[in-house]
């Protein structure tokens, strides 16, 4: 099955297609990218995914980068400007 793996920064990102076999996980797809040292959390199309979640033909699994402040935190201090 074709899956792709994506890791990605403000500016830029990478992004690997994989051949993996039937019932390949999240985990299988990151050791097989290179991509999964150190993932805080990972996704599926957008949808957070745990590393034994199996995959399906053309998944997108998704490298998510660890959140630097608290989303509500950040609103707030702009509200205050």
């Amino acid at each position: 099955m074709r899956v792709e793996v994506i890791r990605a920064w403000p500016h830029r990102f990478d992004s690997v297609v994989l051949e993996l076999a039937d019932g390949a996980t999240v985990a299988d797809a990151l050791a097989a990218s290179g991509f999964g040292d150190g993932a805080p959390a990972v996704a599926i199309h957008g949808v957070n995914a745990t590393p034994g979640t199996v995959l399906d033909e053309g998944d997108r699994v998704e490298v998510l980068r660890p959140l630097l402040i608290d989303p509500k935190d950040a609103r707030r201090r702009r509200a205050r400007g």
